[in-house]
């Protein structure tokens, strides 16, 4: 049985707590501020902070010019350094602060890393901007060719170079590098080699003054350097209590992990301030396992784990539930961009729209053949080719709709399907598919036929197969081709009929988009005037639908069949299928996430728009059981349907199923690995 408390423990599934720290300053001031840095340090050790990064020789202030070549001043920040170390025996962090230090006569802009009365190494700065208000080479040496020596503080010779790495022993994945503020705006960044050798978090300790459009800048090139170098990237600014002779400053904190701001901290703020984030060392480490040119850059610069030296360090991470601090969303597909959501919107419904074209363009056909079911998949399906035909200046007409009622279809969604293909101004038909089914019933001997009310899986699957079988030789009779509807969602839980049946199609506009995409994407084209007001009103009136094949008859309750209630709601599935499929993550490590992120309807934003009726949670007890469905499903239930999987576009970097591209697997593997895992890894109570 799965342990409880290794379950809720945050660094049991790769997390390591990261915080940027914007501590009081005075110029100068190296007393006060070694005693801000203290307090600081206390504050992150209390919030549980495995890694603390402060900003740009904030021991000594950084605006301070020719104060840097004081042998007063100096002095003072050798003797508070060694204050700071003792204080950190208590402190349960490991700190990384900045200070002015001399070696054989020269003075550097250096980066300590302290933990547990221990100075693990210091890394002196590469590169030293000398141009506009920056005049660094004035006081301090550069360290680019600071490799393999050591330096002396408070009696000990510590590590000293730019060839530095910090490792925990024993927590897989947490390494750091550092490198010092110019260094990032540099077209060769030291962070890049020291991510290569191994770093999967960066730290950069900064006093980038502020000016208009900076923030901008930085954001850029912190986010930037995270994606190409596949990390976590830490910033930290100086902020209020430098001088502002000429210069002015913010103290910005950023976090980003692999291109997402993670965290930032409240700029211009008067007050010392932590910015903390749970930075996730498993996703790093699976997306570099993944990404061979990662791998290939690697080789190429020669393997620069060679040439680093790697320091251990003595520090413990708080064991049990303390909280998951990190922006998990419910929904990875959906668009959360705030200020981009119409943008991303377009671009994922123009993805299939080109894919859709460019289909068209190729085969010339006369027709495109559809089924309209009043479900959401086919209604996507057909306002993409809508808009495809209208780019191309084709008719619409050229779409033929059909609607085939079968034996569970209900008065509700057969209605929306005539309205809607009324509204799109397509060519529509109907053909009942009931005779045919039961007389194919009947040739093969099922009870059904005989009168006996038996809805098994044959029963289901000859009216899905009836329905695409017709569709096919409905494309030959009008010289046109299928358009497929089934979607990603349903390709992972192998939700469709094999072959000859809603797997099939001559090309699958939907095959790239979740269930939970399909939705938003509906209701945003309601939203941007996309088509008119009566399209619209048929849209939402299909959105409200419950998901249902629609192939087993309502109960004597009168309830129908519900999609959700067999495989589990779609929100789930598509949350367990993000993280599986792109980021290769422990069926535990899923749970986990899934856990914060749905156990609080109230707590988080919800997508735009998202209907309060539909706002759920669910308890860990219910995701446990869902992900076990999906991981038997998703590995061993249905990968031979994907084998075969007709071509279609693929529209969400969360990923495809397509066997051509982002996903391939073997057909006949089994899920056990994963359901172990899972029941080894997940409390069940």
């Amino acid at each position: 049985m799965a342990s409880a408390q290794r379950f809720y423990d945050l660094h049991t599934h790769g997390f390591v707590r990261v915080a940027t720290s914007t501590p009081k300053v005075r110029t100068a001031d190296v007393a006060f501020n070694a005693q801000s840095i203290i307090e600081e340090a206390v504050k992150a050790g209390e919030a549980h902070v495995d890694l603390l990064l402060y900003p740009e020789l904030c021991l000594s202030g950084y605006a301070i010019d020719d104060l840097h070549l004081q042998a007063a001043l100096l002095e003072a920040v050798e003797a508070h350094l060694g204050k700071i170390v003792t204080a950190s025996r208590t402190i349960p962090t490991v700190l990384v602060i900045g200070a002015p230090l001399r070696r054989n006569g020269r003075i550097y802009n250096c980066a300590l890393a302290i933990c547990r009365g221990e100075v693990l190494g210091v890394v002196p700065k590469s590169f030293l901007p000398n141009y506009r208000e920056y005049y660094e080479k004035r006081w301090f040496a550069h360290g680019r060719d600071c490799i393999g020596l050591t330096l002396e503080i408070g009696g000990q010779e510590v590590p000293f170079g730019t060839d530095l790495l910090f490792r925990h022993p024993e927590f897989a994945g947490f390494t750091f590098g550092i490198e010092i503020c110019e260094d990032i705006w540099s077209p060769t960044p030291p962070s890049t080699r020291a991510a290569l050798a191994g770093a999967t978090i960066v730290l950069n300790l900064s006093a980038s003054n502020i000016t208009i459009g900076k923030s901008d800048e930085r954001h850029m090139l912190c986010r930037a350097q995270s994606a190409r170098a596949v990390c976590a990237y830490a910033y930290s600014a100086s902020g209020h209590g430098e001088s502002t002779t000429d210069l002015a400053w913010d103290g910005q904190g950023m976090i980003y992990e692999l291109g997402d701001l993670l965290a930032e901290s409240t700029r211009f703020d008067h007050h010392p301030e932590l910015c903390v984030i749970d930075v996730d060392c498993t996703r790093i480490l699976n997306e570099r396992m993944r990404m061979g040119t990662f791998n290939d850059a690697a080789e190429a610069d020669g393997r620069p784990e060679d040439r680093f030296r790697v320091m251990g360090f003595d520090h413990e991470p708080d064991g049990g539930d303390i909280g998951l601090l990190r922006p998990v969303r419910r929904f990875p597909f959906v668009p959360n961009r705030q200020h981009r959501l119409d943008e991303d919107c377009y671009e994922a419904f123009n993805i299939q729209v080109s894919g859709l074209m460019r289909r068209i363009e190729a085969t010339s056909p006369k027709s495109l053949v559809i089924g309209i079911s009043g479900g959401l998949d086919s209604t996507h399906a057909l306002i993409v080719a809508a808009k495809a035909c209208d780019a191309l200046g084709l008719p619409r007409s050229t779409i033929r709709g059909y609607t085939m009622p079968g034996f569970a279809t209900s008065d509700h969604t057969k209605s929306n399907a005539w309205k809607l293909m009324q509204a799109m101004g397509i060519t529509a038909e109907e053909i009942d598919i009931r005779p045919t089914a039961r007389l194919m019933l009947e040739n093969i001997g099922h009870a059904f036929a005989d009168g006996e009310p038996v809805y098994d899986v044959t029963f289901e699957n000859v009216q899905a197969g009836l329905r695409t079988d017709y569709l096919f030789r409905l494309s030959g009779q009008h010289g046109g081709w299928v358009i497929g509807t089934g979607d990603l969602s349903e390709l992972a839980l192998g939700w469709c009929t094999y072959g000859v049946g809603d797997h099939m199609s001559h090309y699958g506009v939907n095959a790239g988009v979740p269930k939970t995409l399909i939705q938003y994407l509906i209701r945003w084209v309601t939203q941007t005037g996309q088509f008119d007001e009566a399209t619209d009103k048929v849209l939402l009136a299909i959105l409200d639908t419950e998901i249902s094949p629609e192939l087993v008859p309502a109960g004597a309750d009168g309830a129908m069949q519900s999609t959700e209630a067999k495989i589990g709601p779609y929100e789930l599935n598509d949350f367990f299928l993000h993280h599986v499929i792109r980021w290769g993550q422990k069926p535990s490590h899923v749970a986990f996430l899934a856990w914060h992120a749905w156990r609080d309807a109230a707590a988080g934003q919800w997508p735009e728009g998202f209907p309060e009726a539909k706002k759920h949670h669910y308890d860990l007890a219910t995701i446990r059981s869902w992900l076990e469905k999906f991981l038997w499903r998703f590995f061993q239930f249905s990968q031979f349907k994907r084998s075969a999987l007709p071509n279609g576009p693929k529209v969400s970097a969360g990923g495809a199923l397509s066997p051509r591209g982002d996903w391939r697997a073997p057909s006949d593997a089994v899920a056990d690995v994963w359901l172990d895992e899972l029941r080894g890894g997940v409390p069940q109570d």
